[in-house]
């Protein structure tokens, strides 16, 4: 069952990136105003903002990662009756 997982924990992983990167994009977006997130290469961005966009983004990233792992893995459960892990 652990090996009938694997390929789809990997889809989870990735549906999750997308997810996350959505969100952050809106709560971003949402909080200042500005659609564009500061790049750290970007010399006008300043320090506290870059800083701040990549701990929010990590936050944020974790979180759903985090969701979407948990929720996989319980239908995963559902489906088969064993957890995956």
């Amino acid at each position: 069952m652990k090996l009938l997982y694997k390929p789809l924990g990997m889809i989870f992983g990735v549906l999750g990136g997308i997810i996350a990167t959505a969100v952050f994009q809106r709560v971003w977006r949402l909080a200042t105003g500005d659609s564009e997130t500061p790049d750290a290469t970007d010399p006008d961005s300043g320090w506290g903002e870059v800083a701040l966009a990549a701990a929010a983004q990590g936050a944020i990233f974790a979180a759903v990662r985090a969701i979407v792992d948990r929720a996989g893995a319980k239908g995963f459960q559902k489906a088969t009756g064993t957890w995956p892990g």
